[in-house]
């Protein structure tokens, strides 16, 4: 979502120059961030799954935006330079397209690194390599998701600038954003699990980003309707939550 769609609030917000007001302030912030990181929820989802250990997905979703957090308040405190840097949307852009193009070309369904998978076949390999394995495959996602929180965190952090410039306001709606995504983020986890087009719905969204933020550089004039995208974003959501996964294992379960 642009920055411009809220734009028409700024009247409005500027004239509410009391602290006071902060209650009424900050809940709008938090409600741009959550609309903004819907598809970037379930990217992080789906990064997480890469370790199929659920302690080991809550642990790098954990760290990941914990690291997340200190890039999107840097990114807060630069956005008046930053967010001009067509260096780092381009980067952005070319991040976001090849995480959506790796899943696509099937990249992802490659088996994860071993979690110290118990009583596989064999106990001499099982009990030595996944320890030094599954930490290198912990890093690796943590540091994914770092990297493509703050991909998606140029749209949300312009949003917010956009909104108001009081600069603790903007930095505690994106604390309460990325608290709501984690929160969010595993919720996405479970029903990954059960929708079988979820995943690559989510993907698309977020080439769908990508994609947007190299149209806005390539051609500036070019304006993309927030409808259209909303319409976008939702009819790949819709498609996503189509088709389950569990009552079919089921069916299977019942038939055998």
């Amino acid at each position: 979502m642009e920055a411009e769609s809220v734009q028409s609030l700024t009247p409005l917000i500027q004239a509410a120059d009391q602290w006071g007001e902060v209650a009424l302030l900050l809940p709008l912030l938090v409600a741009l961030e959550a609309v903004l990181s819907a598809d970037n929820a379930i990217a992080l989802a789906a990064i997480s799954r890469r370790l199929h250990d659920p302690a080991r997905q809550r642990q790098a979703l954990n760290l990941g935006l914990l690291l997340a957090l200190v890039f999107r308040l840097s990114l807060i405190v630069a956005a008046r330079w930053v967010l001009d840097f067509w260096p780092l949307e381009l980067a952005a852009s070319a991040y976001l397209l090849w995480l959506c193009g790796r899943h696509l070309l099937g990249a992802d369904d490659e088996p994860p690194e071993p979690e110290g998978v118990e009583g596989a076949g064999e106990p001499s390999h099982a009990g030595a390599a996944p320890a030094h394995g599954s930490t290198a495959g912990l890093a690796g996602v943590v540091a994914t998701l770092a990297f493509t929180d703050l991909a998606f965190s140029l749209d949300s952090v312009a949003a917010a600038v956009a909104v108001t410039d009081r600069l603790a306001l903007v930095m505690a709606g994106g604390v309460i954003g990325v608290i709501a995504l984690r929160l969010t983020a595993e919720l996405f986890i479970r029903w990954l699990e059960v929708y079988r087009h979820l995943e690559t719905a989510g993907y698309l969204a977020v080439g769908l980003v990508g994609l947007r933020l190299l149209l806005r550089l390539i051609q500036p004039a070019l304006v993309i309707p927030e409808w259209a995208l909303l319409l976008s974003v939702a009819a790949l959501f819709l498609w996503g939550f189509s088709e389950r996964l569990v009552p079919s294992a089921q069916d299977e379960g019942g038939a055998s």
